[in-house]
């Protein structure tokens, strides 16, 4: 039993160093939103999946970008990915929190985006992916995005509801110039430089709230998503 347990560390071990040596610059975007939901502060949870992530093994040329709290923005706090007062517009010259953000991950110069959302109004105990429509990665990028959830539901009593078009919500008015197809403002080629993008949605702000807020489940969903991020960095040579 003990060799085992040293034959199966070793691999871990090495498994960690591998995957430490990978140059891909990734770059997390958390919710900032605190108005979704009754109590409840979704970039509270989200960050905490987040930061996680970014303190689990292997360690990354990683970054956070988050509007929360930042001054001389709209919206830095509220707001939804799919509107467009909320992420393109300026208002009184002051930008938005979505774009303050895109413009700090761009300064990174990033290979791979990962932004973190919960989900409301579903009745599901569930995670769902989403990448852009008509995207050059788009193949590429559901794959990414399939890995990811599947990496939480895995570790997790949340049910796997698959990866889909950032098209689909129905409740967009932002749309994207390159496909004129609805959009997340965040995964839009014309304003994220990343080449692969994907947001997650997590849980649900209602039926699974309890569960979001225990910092435990939280951990547990960054770790996931930091180990299968690595297997795939690793997998793509990057």
């Amino acid at each position: 039993m003990l060799l085992l347990s040293f034959v199966l560390f070793t691999s871990f071990s090495k498994t960690i160093s591998i995957l430490s040596k990978s140059k891909a610059v990734v770059v997390w975007q958390p919710s900032h939103q605190t108005d979704t939901g009754k109590d409840f502060s979704e970039a509270k949870t989200c960050n905490g999946i987040i930061e996680a992530a970014m303190d689990f093994k292997p360690k990354l040329k990683e970054f956070k970008v988050w509007s929360l709290n930042e001054p001389n923005l709209h919206h830095p706090n509220v707001g939804s990915n799919t509107i467009i007062e909320h992420t393109s517009a300026v208002i009184d010259g002051k930008l938005s929190g979505y774009a303050y953000e895109l413009q700090e991950s761009n300064k990174r110069k990033p290979d791979v985006f990962i932004a973190v959302h919960n989900n409301g109004g579903t009745k599901r105990h569930a995670i769902w992916g989403y990448i852009h429509e008509g995207d050059e990665f788009e193949a590429e990028n559901k794959v990414l995005a399939s890995r990811l959830i599947a990496a939480i539901s895995a570790v997790t009593n949340l049910e796997n509801r698959g990866v889909l078009f950032d098209s689909s919500t129905g409740r967009n008015d932002y749309t994207c110039k390159k496909t004129g197809k609805k959009g997340f403002y965040s995964l839009d080629e014309n304003v994220n430089t990343a080449k692969y993008r994907v947001l997650l949605e997590v849980g649900d702000n209602g039926i699974s709230k309890e569960f979001l807020e225990n910092p435990a489940n939280q951990k547990k969903m960054g770790q996931a998503l930091k180990v299968e991020l690595a297997k795939w960095l690793h997998e793509k040579g990057l």
